[in-house]
């Protein structure tokens, strides 16, 4: 566990600035740093050469380069649109990096832009293999109101702001309930989803869509008319919050199995060993727990 709070300086050092000015710069230790361009519309690169053997001081580094104004002016540097980096954390080649408030003010297509430069640049350190971003403590939400999540270099493509997100092949493990109701079987679903899209939102979103009639024998566990308020992650601890539809039993599935249904799920995704539900925004008297651990004890396979 490393911990780095980090205060940009306005200018970067001379010899960062000249390690970058070089036009083919070789060597073990040559970054492709991503700034904006003038339009605002899609990312350049630029080819630099880090000096700094730690982790912290490639880090320091990328982080100065991503600050300063470079000598072309047709780029921008994407830390240089008035908000401030207030911290960067790093856990288990996981990167959180939070923002001051002013991060918020970002027109729609520029705060991709910026994400994506950022993304690119640091995931290229050995230690990072992907980065979420905060503002102020806070989840950070796009303009449609779904959770930006964890991001890698691969999920951005260089093209305009509209098309900055990718689909990716996604293979799951949902729980859905036998044919009485009163236990779950585990199937893999395979399915594209945008890269935007938090996975653990596309684990309920395919919970609530139901089985796919490929495989006889799975029946629904969550009411299809259940809509998601919101789905966060924090500490290991995925909290879900969805309209009061969930609470209307479909095929006589009891909700505590619809409950584990989407427990079980979500704990097959990796960073989440509990699960908190609530409705509404709150934790409805119906449930056994306020917090869910996965239970294998309710789960079956299918008959031959």
């Amino acid at each position: 566990m490393k911990k780095l709070v980090l205060s940009l300086l306005a200018a970067v050092c001379a010899l960062l600035l000249a390690a970058c000015a070089q036009e083919e710069p070789s060597g073990e230790n040559v970054y492709q740093v991503y700034y904006v361009s003038k339009s605002e519309m899609k990312v350049e690169q630029r080819a630099c050469e880090i000096q700094a053997d730690s982790y912290e001081g490639r880090l320091q580094e990328l982080l100065e380069l991503l600050a300063a104004t470079p000598e072309k002016l047709e780029y921008k540097a994407p830390l240089s649109y008035g908000f401030r980096v207030l911290s960067v954390f790093l856990e288990d080649g996981r990167m959180l990096i939070d923002m001051d408030a002013e991060y918020k003010k970002l027109p729609v297509i520029t705060e991709v832009l910026v994400r994506a430069a950022i993304v690119r640049t640091l995931t290229q350190l050995p230690e990072v293999d992907n980065i979420e971003f905060t503002v102020e403590g806070n989840q950070l939400y796009d303009a449609n109101g779904v959770r930006v999540g964890r991001m890698n270099g691969t999920q951005f493509i260089d093209n305009d702001g509209s098309e900055i997100n990718t689909y990716e092949l996604a293979r799951v493990k949902l729980y859905f309930a036998n044919a009485d109701g009163n236990r779950l079987i585990a199937a893999y679903r395979e399915k594209r989803y945008s890269t935007n899209t938090p996975m653990e939102r596309f684990v309920v979103e395919e919970l609530i869509a139901g089985p796919s009639g490929k495989v006889e024998g799975l029946y629904p566990t969550v009411n299809p008319s259940t809509k998601i308020i919101s789905i966060m992650t924090k500490d290991n601890t995925c909290y879900v919050n969805l309209d009061g539809s969930f609470l209307t039993v479909v095929n006589n599935v009891p909700t505590e199995i619809s409950v584990y249904s989407i427990v079980n799920s979500l704990i097959e995704l990796s960073g989440i060993n509990k699960v908190q539900i609530l409705i509404n925004g709150e934790v409805p008297a119906v449930f056994s727990n306020s917090v869910y651990e996965r239970n294998l004890d309710i789960v079956t396979t299918l008959e031959p």
